[in-house]
């Protein structure tokens, strides 16, 4: 948010615009709109309009790149103030992010669609499978020992359905879990040891905290499993030879969101990304990347990332993903102990 004088010289500025402008509240406030705009922005139309009418204005998708600072698209409200005279208060609604909270309610939905799937299958598949995997047991005695492989494969499906079912049933459970502060950098170590000495032995690990930031919360085990995950999934796509997965932790103010029309506005200052140097994730799947049954791997079966994105949602957490060629990043963002 901006506040912005008769004059077009701008007054204020909240935490979020020094973070979209990348610019301190200090510089920004020696400017005027201009300066910050690129030149013929519908930001400078929306303001006239906006003062003429003595009501609010938008725009949609305005376009306020500068040289240097990279692409930024936002939703544009501007809504004439009675003090100081003249002023008008400017709103930016990052699209990005916008479109990353939309992708979340996605996944959501689509969570609570497999939800009921899962309690289905747990009930029409498991109950029959177990009697399967049981007459296939007692076949095996009985069988020549050159015909023992079929039955033997029987049980293994058997068993890696049932194994299926079972990860589906997670996303059934929606009960309420306690939550406690969570030192994430704990989680990420417990994570990176994990990786190192089993699926990800041959992969090289980088970590870059701050030391200072404060805990999450949340479960840990639950964050665990998340992470884990991720992780993973990062192990699965890089080369064989010089695979890199980076952790890093950071914190970033002016971050919040509402939950619902009317919720209570919630921050997610605390950052995790986990980063690797793999191909990347095809354009046609990023954006559904983290529904259920996605997957690029082989033998996947697209449920790692849509398990991580419930535990993050349930966390009240957003989580989105960046991919190009040779470096894919998946940013986690949460809310702190005390929120």
């Amino acid at each position: 948010m901006l506040l912005v004088g008769a004059d077009c010289r701008i007054l204020f500025v909240n935490p979020a615009a020094e973070q979209f402008f990348e610019t301190g509240a200090g510089f920004l406030t020696r400017q005027s709109l201009a300066d910050i705009t690129p030149f013929g922005s519908p930001i400078v139309q929306a303001l006239e309009q906006a003062r003429s009418r003595g009501a609010s204005v938008g725009e949609r998708d305005v376009d306020l790149s500068m040289p240097g600072h990279g692409e930024r698209i936002a939703d544009v409200t501007v809504t004439p103030v009675a003090d100081p005279e003249g002023a008008v208060l400017i709103t930016l609604h990052e699209r990005g992010f916008a479109q990353r909270l939309d992708r979340q309610l996605h996944h959501r939905s689509a969570v609570r669609s497999l939800n009921g799937m899962a309690a289905v299958l747990a009930h029409e598949i498991k109950n029959p499978l177990a009697g399967i995997r049981g007459a296939a047991q007692l076949l095996e005695d009985s069988v020549p020992e050159g015909e023992r492989g079929l039955t033997q494969l029987i049980c293994q499906e058997s068993d890696r359905i049932s194994a299926l079912i079972d990860r589906m049933e997670a996303f059934g459970d929606t009960r309420p879990f306690p939550r406690h502060a969570v030192n994430i950098h704990e989680v990420l170590d417990r994570v990176r040891k994990v990786a190192a000495t089993s699926f990800a032995r041959n992969v090289a690990f980088s970590e870059t905290f701050d030391p200072s930031l404060p805990e999450v919360l949340g479960d840990r085990d639950q964050l665990i499993q998340a992470f884990l995950n991720l992780v993973r999934n990062a192990s699965d796509a890089v080369p064989e030879q010089g695979g890199e997965i980076a952790l890093s932790t950071g914190y970033r103010p002016g971050m919040r969101v509402s939950a619902g029309v009317a919720g209570a506005r919630t921050g997610l200052p605390l950052e995790v990304i986990v980063r690797d140097n793999g191909p990347g994730v095809p354009s046609d799947l990023k954006p559904h990347i983290f529904d259920p049954f996605v997957t690029t791997k082989l033998r996947g079966s697209g449920l790692g990332l849509a398990l991580v994105a419930k535990i993050v949602g349930d966390h009240g957490g957003v989580i989105e993903c960046d991919s190009v060629p040779g470096r894919t990043l998946f940013r986690v963002l949460l809310p702190k102990a005390g929120e």
